[in-house]
């Protein structure tokens, strides 16, 4: 279809034929993932919208799409105000507007393989004080109106060795089934596709930037397991590697297996599962236990091996930082970079390690205004040169096959005002604040948030976005349970409580609309802490990624004596890990760049 229009107006043709009222669009797919196939992508087909965090209702006269605030500013670059409301959220829920918008009446279709359960009691009970009802559809209708939309990947499943994940897969089912004994459970359904990646130690290519596989599995309380993927995606190494313990199905197979769970008690996650798991499960007379999968939080804690291939992994990438930031500083005043030459000499010297295997999702290369686009995406038409005077924001990532990187780093072409010091120096003193916090175990990251906001609100300003999320292991580079976000913000997560061995983001910043955007990125580790005359148990951070910081935004006066020792010991640590890695110009860039402040 020639136009987002015309694609609006088959929806709401098909909708008709289907006897529906309206339609709900989540972005997401039937395994509850943030990063989606190409297959899955409805609300960009749908609307343009380009970000990873969203979703739309269609009603006969209106239609909205709703998104948090770190989209408020892409939303209306990609999707057109003529045809969509925009909502945020979460001032704004689905749930909330459809309760004043939809029809007295109503039949509002929703897709039950994309929705959660508890998300599906709300709605239909908010459609139900209005008068009007939620209606689940055996076919998307997006997908019937959908020319060309892709196939689902083929790509072959690979081995993750013990090596790097530290752990069998088959010690990783024994434990699984030992916690379902401890539920009085009989099998766990795991549908988020990262748990099944990290249980079974296996990776994938059908998600673009996230090495998972499209799969289904059932862990048994015995300790087998039954795993639903395409047969043409296992090659003999990966039969091997699982061994007799798991029975190998077609994915189509799964809800079939479900069906034939009768009598039995099952574990299933109310966040990871969609609402048609559920049903299935009812409707064949299982048990249902609503409990958090059980791989979440030993995947969320990194064991030894699992840290020392992500610090090994950050060296790598470091050293390719230092030399686009290099590049960057020496070839951008002279007007011809770009943001997406510039995001692709980053690609390109990440390429030169081998053991990269892809990115840990799309850079954002954000030249001057669109910097203040915080999940910002350069296109052909978006595409600004990095200009004198300007901003450059640039948060990218690797996927190793030893750990997940995560970094943005900020950075004057040319000579920068006193507001863009003042600024990136108030988000630099609440990273450290953050990087040098110490907390009683027990502490969540919501407590730890406003550490990094408050040199922020001193000065009457703020960002919104979280502070921090969880890193995977050669996985999702957004990973739960653990977050550092506000109490109630969209990405507040499960305000889970901190533990050693989590890896998190340390990412304030500071965005001007029409004008430049900053944040600083570090990953950092939980650690032990030892505190003299102590009365609890510590925490605290190490701080994993190793690139220098932009010395040129810092206002030295607006560091205390404390802030300006951690600068100076943090870039003492990025030469000492990262200088042996480079030589000639390249080591005398970042001697510089790391000298003491």
């Amino acid at each position: 279809m020639s136009s987002y229009a015309d694609r609006l107006k088959a929806l709401r043709e098909q909708l008709k034929a289907d006897r529906l009222d309206g339609f709900v669009v989540p972005l997401t797919d039937e395994h509850m993932s943030e990063y989606v196939g190409s297959y899955a992508q409805r609300l960009a087909w749908l609307t343009g919208f380009e970000g990873s965090a969203g979703s739309a209702v269609v009603l006969p006269e209106e239609a909205a799409i709703f998104v948090d605030g770190r989209y408020t500013l892409q939303v209306r670059a990609q999707v057109s105000a003529s045809e969509w409301s925009y909502q945020s959220v979460p001032e704004t829920s689905i749930t909330d507007w459809l309760k004043e918008h939809a029809p007295e009446g109503a039949r509002i279709g929703y897709d039950p393989w994309l929705h959660s359960r508890d998300w599906v009691k709300k709605a239909g009970e908010a459609l139900a004080a209005r008068g009007a009802s939620l209606v689940a559809v055996k076919r998307n209708p997006i997908d019937a109106v959908w020319d060309g939309r892709p196939e689902a990947s083929k790509a072959h499943l690979i081995v993750h060795s013990e090596q790097h994940a530290g752990k069998s897969a088959a010690e990783k089912r024994t434990e699984i089934a030992d916690w379902l004994t401890r539920q009085g459970a009989d099998a766990a359904v795991l549908s988020a596709l990262d748990s099944i990646a990290w249980a079974f130690n296996v990776r994938g290519a059908d998600v673009a930037r996230t090495p998972v596989a499209l799969a289904y599995a059932l862990v048994h309380s015995d300790g087998t397991a039954d795993l639903f993927v395409a047969a043409e995606k296992v090659g003999a190494d990966v039969r091997q590697h699982l061994g007799n313990g798991v029975r190998l199905h077609e994915r189509s197979q799964f809800e079939p297996a479900l069906a034939r769970l009768a009598g039995k008690t099952v574990a299933v996650d109310p966040e990871r599962a969609v609402a048609a798991i559920f049903e299935a499960l009812d409707k064949a007379g299982a048990r249902i236990v609503a409990v958090r999968d059980p791989t979440v939080l030993p995947k969320a804690i990194k064991n030894p091996a699992e840290i020392a291939g992500h610090k090994a992994a950050q060296e790598r990438d470091g050293a390719a930082i230092a030399r686009f930031l290099k590049w960057v500083e020496s070839e951008a005043p002279g007007g011809e970079v770009d943001e997406l030459t510039a995001s692709d000499r980053l690609e390109a010297l990440r390429k030169e390690n081998p053991e990269l295997r892809d990115l840990s999702f799309d850079t954002i290369s954000g030249a001057g205004p669109n910097g203040a686009i915080v999940h910002y995406r350069s296109s052909a038409k978006t595409n600004r040169k990095l200009e004198p005077g300007s901003l450059y924001l640039v948060d990218s990532g690797g996927q190793y096959v030893d750990g997940t990187t995560d970094i943005t780093r900020t950075v004057p072409i040319g000579e920068p005002t006193q507001e863009m010091r003042d600024r990136f120096t108030r988000v630099l003193k609440g990273h450290i604040a953050v990087a040098t916090a110490l907390f009683p175990k027990g502490t969540r990251g919501s407590q730890l948030d406003s550490f990094a906001r408050r040199p922020l609100w001193e000065a009457g300003l703020d960002y919104a976005h979280g502070t921090g999320h969880g890193v995977g292991s050669f996985l999702s580079v957004h990973e739960g349970p653990q977050r550092i976000a506000p109490v109630g913000s969209s990405q507040s997560g499960g305000d889970e409580p901190l533990r050693a061995g989590m890896i998190l983001s340390n990412e304030p910043g500071y965005y001007k609309s029409g004008e430049y955007g900053i944040r600083i990125e570090n990953l950092v580790l939980v650690v032990d802490k030892q505190v003299a005359g102590a009365e609890k148990e510590m925490l605290g951070f190490e701080t994993l990624t190793h690139a220098p910081i932009e010395r040129r935004l810092v206002v030295r006066e607006m560091l205390s004596a404390e802030e300006l020792d951690w600068l100076d010991a943090y870039h003492a640590g990025v030469l000492e890990k990262i200088g042996p890695r480079l030589e000639g110009e390249d080591r005398a860039w970042l001697e510089a760049a790391c000298a003491r402040l």
